[in-house]
């Protein structure tokens, strides 16, 4: 070997050593993969966004096995800004996959809330009959008008879809309904009227209604107003819906008319109310001017229904926003903000000579509780506080089924409290005094970003001998239904560790638990 080729070998070596020696920053172990959805507070078993902020669910539609969620979407950033459409397809309910966004703002403004249908006729010209189109009706924001002052910031726009919601294109001829000289003038809901073969439209105008027909979703007629004397006026009203429903166990057919109002609620902040009545295509008349609750609890707004599911399927399927405007901004979580209800089937009932609309978890939940941990109580007599054994079930990600019975005399308060190891808890109970449920979320962890957010929630209940509680609990949040959807509270909490005590607790006098089950429930992700 040469002196040159010794100190061509020597610098090689040298290299060599250097680069394989371990210095500070290099380490030989595996680095492990985050798993997407496991941030802290990130529900389980509700949909979310995969990052960013989300509100209002918009346009549920149901086309050729698919179920289409769009909702209200800002992608830069968890607060809320210019609105887009996000989307989302799911074929049971339950297991979503997100897709690109569908409608970004243009010219004309941001993207509100709005609907879709199928447009079966091809009413539009913008399919045919071998490939209907789907058609969104949405709300135009326009932040210029805004910003100079002006009233007519919103108008109603279509787009149309002709690959099953993968993409769509903005009607050349928008908007389709101008600015009618009201500032809150948004959140278009359609529907096909098979009645008078034309299509209605219901969408808010501050503290009432406006009701509209149709023969092609781009030319439309103003019927008829309803609202200004009828219900809560303590905020905007928003996000309506209208469509009918047949009594339960009778050939008899109710409309049902959602709106939803913020500020005004029932315990503060958001609510969504309803009226029953009758409804001829042109001009909706309620029974009852007085304000119902599809939900007491403070989580759930904006709640609309799915259009176009299956005859045979029949259902009315609800899905609502799971927060509230009081402090949507600034709960904390840091990926991503909000997420939505379970989907529920909303049926009407007779109970007590009125009418009730009922909410209850879809069928499809079944899905994610197959092959899931279980564990079930027999009956026990409860007399102060008992701590049931949930055996292997995560608390923080169950369903949790209890059947309860009082005597002749009921309890002074009886009910359910979700602990952790820190003493956090949230407590659902009844207060005979008061008649009426409550849920207290005083105690239940971090309320530090809002001083709107702790507080017990009350929702008017007469209780019987027999009392059902279904509760749906995720990692922050909890969706009880009294009685098969009698009653439904939804409220979020933010623990710091996860719930994994419950209790069930009478004071006064004792009440039997009759029977308890625990279910663990699958991921969704």
């Amino acid at each position: 070997m040469n002196h040159k080729n010794f100190n061509i070998l020597a610098m090689l070596l040298l290299f060599f050593a250097v680069a394989c020696s371990s210095g500070p920053t290099k380490t030989t172990e595996p680095v492990e993969e985050v798993k997407p959805f496991t941030e802290k507070y990130r529900p389980q078993f509700h949909f979310s966004p995969d990052s960013a902020w989300m509100n209002d669910p918009n346009g549920m539609v149901y086309y050729d096995g698919e179920y289409h969620l769009f909702y209200q979407y800002y992608p830069d950033s968890t607060v809320w800004g210019p609105m887009h459409w996000g989307h989302a397809i799911s074929t049971d309910l339950m297991h979503w996959q997100h897709m690109p966004i569908a409608l970004y703002p243009d010219s004309l403004g941001f993207i509100f809330s709005g609907s879709a249908v199928v447009d079966w006729n091809n009413t539009t010209g913008f399919g045919s009959a071998e490939n209907p189109p789907l058609v969104a009706i949405f709300t135009y924001h326009d932040p210029k008008i805004v910003e100079a002052g002006g009233v007519d910031v919103e108008s109603q726009a279509i787009a149309y879809s002709l690959d099953k919601g993968r993409s769509w294109t903005k009607y050349d001829g928008n908007p389709v309904i101008p600015n009618d000289g009201n500032q809150d003038f948004r959140d278009p809901n359609v529907i096909w009227n098979e009645e008078i073969q034309q299509w209605n439209l219901v969408l808010s105008a501050h503290d009432h209604v406006q009701i509209y027909t149709s023969d092609d979703l781009k030319n439309w007629k103003h019927e008829s107003d309803f609202g200004i004397d009828a219900g809560t006026h303590d905020g905007v009203w928003e996000c309506p819906d209208l469509f009918p429903l047949q009594v339960e166990g009778t050939e008899e057919t109710k409309w049902v008319l959602i709106v939803n109002i913020n500020p005004g609620g029932p315990n503060g902040g958001s609510g969504t109310q309803y009226f029953l009545g009758d409804f001829d295509g042109h001009q909706f008349t309620a029974d009852s001017k007085e304000t119902n609750w599809v939900d007491w609890g403070r989580d759930n707004y904006a709640g609309v229904t799915w259009s176009d599911v299956p005859k045979e399927d029949g259902r009315r399927i609800f899905l609502g926003w799971m927060s509230n405007w009081a402090y949507a901004n600034v709960v904390p979580t840091e990926e991503w903000r909000s997420a939505m209800t379970l989907p529920r089937t909303l049926s009407l009932v007779k109970k007590n000579d009125q009418y009730v609309l009922k909410s209850t978890p879809v069928k499809e939940t079944e899905l994610i509780t197959h092959n899931s941990t279980k564990a079930d109580i027999e009956t026990v007599e409860i007399s102060g506080e008992m701590t049931l054994n949930l055996g292997e079930v995560t608390l923080n990600q169950s369903h949790l089924t209890l059947e309860l019975q009082v005597g002749e005399t009921l309890p002074e308060s009886f009910g359910i409290l979700l602990e952790n190891e820190l003493g956090e808890n949230v407590k659902f109970s009844y207060s005979t005094a008061d008649k009426q449920f409550q849920f207290d979320r005083n105690q239940s962890g971090d309320m530090s970003f809002s001083d709107k957010f702790a507080g017990i929630s009350v929702a008017p209940y007469e209780v019987g001998s027999t009392i059902k509680l279904d509760l749906f609990v995720d990692a922050a949040s909890a969706e009880i239904f009294v009685d098969g959807g009698d009653l439904v509270m939804t409220e979020i909490f933010f623990n710091s560790q996860t719930f994994s005590k419950l209790k069930v607790f009478a004071e006064g006098q004792p009440l039997t638990l009759k029977s308890a089950k625990f279910t663990s429930i699958n991921s969704i992700w």
